[in-house]
């Protein structure tokens, strides 16, 4: 009896843990999405006086020179085997991919049209997440996912100005959603092995060379010339959406569930034209705050749903 009743306390035990693990992953990936929401403006911002190449590129290897530092100081382990591979999956998505696409779509678009690739990304992290891992999401899951990606896709068309209508910059957008949902899905995954801020620190060290190439194309065509504002933009871009940002991104996708966790970007696009109407300048009427409660109200059905048993 004494065994019996041994047995069923350790099989109870570990119950609580899942509640509090993805409790967790929110709150880190809610400030990760904080981090993240200032790219899009800023990086509007910069594109003023520094060229698109120098922006998307130049703030890698700012970025890579943090990481460089971060990794010696604390003597991590370096990756091994695919692990390579898996970071140069990261890398091309969230280091290379997404931030020169970006960049070179809000050259022609206002940030409020470029906050549609912040709507996007959840769902399509979800979908690569799911299809990279045994994540199971249940059926609730993925109507709120679709609807909150309707919601934020409408509000940022309708909700900023300029965002009407089909650009051509929007193939560059898309792109950028597909690149940096694959890096981030892989990025989730390989934090759980490597560490957050050393997986992202490792994947700015494998792109490094191309970015400094990248970067001293970039000089050499167009030299830089902006203001102390514009400069100051790129530093954030460089420091924050391109290091720190994903020191609790990526760790709130290695604690899970990721498929879920990735939905509290939905949040983003509401955040980002709330920081365009202040820095930019850019009109946001009645409809941003009817646009936010659905977009949250999404967000919040999508990470409440539980996986399906596997």
């Amino acid at each position: 009896m004494t065994g019996n009743g041994s047995a069923t306390a350790q099989t109870t035990t570990p119950i609580p843990s899942p509640p509090t693990a993805s409790a967790a992953g929110l709150a880190w990936g809610a400030l990760g999405v904080a981090a993240f929401s200032l790219t899009v403006p800023l990086t509007r911002v910069a594109v003023g006086g520094l060229s698109p190449l120098l922006i998307g590129a130049g703030r890698a290897v700012v970025a890579a020179l943090l990481a460089a530092a971060a990794l010696g100081l604390a003597r991590a382990t370096r990756p091994e085997g695919r692990q390579w591979t898996r970071l140069a999956v990261v890398a091309g998505g969230v280091v290379v991919g997404f931030p020169l696409l970006t960049t070179y779509a809000l050259t022609t678009v206002p940030a409020s049209h470029g906050a549609v690739v912040i709507a996007l990304l959840p769902a399509a992290t979800a979908v690569v997440a799911v299809l990279r891992t045994e994540e199971s999401p249940t059926p609730r899951f993925w109507v709120f996912s679709a609807a909150g990606a309707v919601a934020a896709v409408g509000f940022a068309v309708v909700g900023g100005t300029g965002g009407a209508g089909l650009h051509l910059a929007d193939l560059l957008l898309l792109g950028a959603v597909l690149a940096a949902a694959v890096g981030y899905a892989e990025g989730g995954l390989l934090s759980r092995e490597l560490g957050s801020w050393q997986t992202v620190s490792w994947a700015l060290l494998v792109a490094a060379p191309l970015m400094v190439v990248l970067t001293a194309v970039a000089v050499v065509h167009e030299p830089p010339a902006g203001t102390a504002t514009e400069w100051a933009a790129f530093g954030y871009l460089a420091a924050v959406s391109m290091f720190l940002g994903f020191f609790a991104w990526y760790r709130g996708l290695a604690i899970g569930p990721m498929a879920q966790v990735s939905q509290v970007q939905l949040v983003q696009p509401v955040l980002s034209l709330l920081w365009a109407a202040l820095l930019l300048g850019e009109a946001v009427g009645w409809r941003t705050g009817l646009g936010a409660v659905a977009v949250i109200a999404c967000a919040a059905g999508a990470v409440r749903s539980r996986l399906r048993s596997t």
